[in-house]
């Protein structure tokens, strides 16, 4: 069967993957690996200071050593700056927050504890 428009027929098509995504809780912009992602990210914005794979030269915070438990820590320090380290907020989102989160986790002196909560 050969559609008669080839745009209405790419319009449904596409109409029928975004009503697919909306029911099934799926996003076009799901990531296959979070932390790969967040490492790509980690290095545009924190490589620089906390170093590359997060060791450091010991001038700023080593982020393998953040618990488990400390993601408001990290989160609040990200945003608003802490000590030397200048405020993030609106240049670093609060999703690609998550994603240097999930980088930073598979690092993590605890990183037997992979839970983000």
């Amino acid at each position: 069967m050969t559609p008669s428009n080839p745009f209405k027929f790419l319009s449904l098509f596409l109409n029928a993957c975004v009503l697919t995504a909306i029911l099934t809780g799926n996003s076009f912009a799901q990531v296959a690996d979070p932390a790969e992602k967040g490492e790509r990210i980690y290095g545009n914005y924190c490589m620089t200071c906390h170093g590359e794979s997060l060791i450091n030269s010991g001038q700023s915070f080593d982020l393998r050593k953040l618990k488990v438990t400390e993601k408001a820590r990290f989160e609040n320090s990200v945003q608003n700056g802490k000590n030397q380290m200048p405020p993030w907020k609106g240049v670093i989102s609060a999703s690609d927050m998550q994603y240097i989160w999930a980088y930073i986790r598979t690092l993590a002196n605890d990183k037997d504890q992979m839970t983000s909560e």
